[in-house]
Parts: C-alpha cells; structure tokens; sequence
C-alpha cells in the first residue's frame, strides 16, 4: 500500500517504525531534540519550549523521514489523515 504525507509517497511495506514526537529546544544555542507526546502532555506542560513536532518515519533501509509541523492543529490533522489512509486498505 501507498501511503502519502506532505507530498511524499511512501510505500508501506517499507515502513520498520513510525512515531510523532514533539520537537524541543534543548536551551543550548539553536540546538533541539525530539520528546515523546505522552511526556509533553504530561509532564512537560509549561516546562519545555516547544519547537514544533513530526511525523517520523524510520524505514527499513534505516533511512529516517521526518515530517515537521509548527503547530499541534497541523500535526494532529496530519496523523488523522495518515490513520485514515492506513485504514482504508
């Protein structure tokens, strides 16, 4: 199954992992690292600045795509729109 996301077609059967993480900065220069959602909704509410967040697809080449979205209305239509074709084969 073709999957499709920004633009780009990824063939599902070349999907090891598939994640969504938050985007942080780290507070070191323009450095960031990504966090799970879980914890930010949590736990880190108000204690990180959020970058942004991505869609994260490490395939079985062990290449990694990442998906970047700037706010969490983008991000969470996108993984709704992403379930949605993963439901429909």
């Amino acid at each position: 199954m073709i999957i499709s996301i920004q633009d780009i077609k990824i063939n599902t059967n070349d999907i090891k992992k598939l994640y969504p993480v938050a985007i942080v900065s780290t507070g070191y220069e323009d450095e960031t690292t990504h966090i799970s959602l879980e914890w930010l909704d949590n736990e880190g509410v108000g204690k990180v600045e959020v970058i942004g967040y991505a869609i994260i697809f490490q395939l079985v080449s062990d290449e990694k795509k990442e998906f970047f979205y700037k706010n969490r209305d983008d991000f969470d239509e996108a993984i709704v729109e992403l379930q949605n074709q993963l439901n429909s084969k």
